[in-house]
This record gives structure tokens, sequence and C-alpha cells, in this order.
């Protein structure tokens, strides 16, 4: 018997427009539709009405490239942020993240994602000559805090060297032993880059 017979034809347009999102598939799409229709049809329509408004509304900031309702986000317009450091993050938690450690006071440009050839991911993708002429017109300090990944790496790598041919100043954040962590519950890899960025003890 086909499964259009079974099926109502809304529910699969619902069940495959579930599967858009990461890690869902076909089975996870169909329980998620089937709870949502069945034990929450008012969480059902206060979920579309959100996404509705969401992807009505909010967009890319000019400067950062962060989500935003507004032409300039809240971030990039504060005169409280210093314009001297710029820290390029790969996504918009990553920035949430470093807003958390409250240890940094400059502003931020979001790529949306890092170099991934296999994913059709290009430096294009990524804004990079977006990047470079804010640096350029900001004369600041880039930091690059994309993540200690494969891609992450090749993404700083590719990024610091587009940014001093153009002879703005670039910087990476170190990586390191957690704060509070045990040496022998550290991996290998961690101690040794640990080891290799090690610091002078200044009395």
């Amino acid at each position: 018997m086909s499964s259009s017979l079974v099926t109502p034809s809304h529910l699969e347009e619902l069940i495959a427009a579930l599967r858009c999102l990461p890690g869902v598939g076909p089975k996870s799409a169909q329980r998620m539709a089937y709870h949502l229709l069945q034990r929450d049809r008012a969480g059902a329509l206060h979920l579309a009405q959100a996404m509705e408004m969401a992807v009505s509304n909010i967009q890319h900031c000019s400067k950062c490239n962060n989500f935003s309702e507004q032409e300039v986000c809240s971030l990039c317009a504060s005169p409280k942020r210093d314009a001297g450091l710029l820290c390029v993050v790969e996504m918009p938690a990553d920035l949430l993240m470093m807003e958390q450690t409250q240890c940094y006071r400059g502003q931020y440009f979001v790529l949306m994602g890092r170099l991934s050839p296999l994913d059709g991911i290009g430096a294009n993708e990524l804004h990079a000559e977006r990047l470079v002429r804010r640096a350029k017109e900001q004369e600041c300090e880039v930091i690059l805090a994309t993540n200690f990944t494969v891609e992450g790496d090749a993404t700083a790598h590719y990024l610091a060297t587009l940014l001093r041919s153009q002879g703005i100043k670039v910087s990476r954040i170190a990586r390191g032993l957690p704060v509070g962590g045990e040496l022998e519950q550290v991996d290998s890899g961690t101690l040794a880059q640990a080891m290799l960025e090690r610091r002078e003890v200044e009395a």
C-alpha cells in the first residue's frame, strides 16, 4: 500500500520539512511530527509563528555578520567596545561563549562557518574580503578565535596569511590546559600544546 494513502499529504510535508534540521532523520522527524500534532498543537503553532517571524526579521549585521534585527547590531553600535580589537569566530554561539568570559571588550566578526571544501565552503562563503575591509577601516588587531579542529586551524591559517598580506596585525588565541584541569585527565595533544605555548613566570 502506498504511504500516501496511509499518511495525509500535509503530514508528509511536515515530516519532510523537519528533516532539514541537523541530525534529524526520517524516524526522528516522524516522531516530532506525531508529537506536535497529537500532544502539542499549540506548541506547533507557536513554533511555526516564531520561525516565520525569525526568517522575516533577522538579517546579518552589516559590520560583524552576526544575526541581528537591525542593520548594525547592538554590539557593533556600542561605544563601549574597543574598536582596536576585532575577534574572529566561526559561529554566533562562539561569540556568546566569548562574551560569557567577560574578559574581552573588543568587537567581532562572525564567519558563519569554516573552510571545508568537502562541504562546499570556501573563502567566498566566509566573507573573507569583508573581514579584510573591516580590519583595514578600523586599523585594529585581528584575533583569530576559530576552533582548534583541522578545519578551524586551516581557516585561521588562511585568514592570517590574507590579513598579514594587507599589513594587518594578527594573533591567535592560545590553546592548552583547561582551568582546574588535572594533567592525568588531559589528552596528550593538549598537554603537548600547553608545553609548546608555555610562558615565562614573572616575579
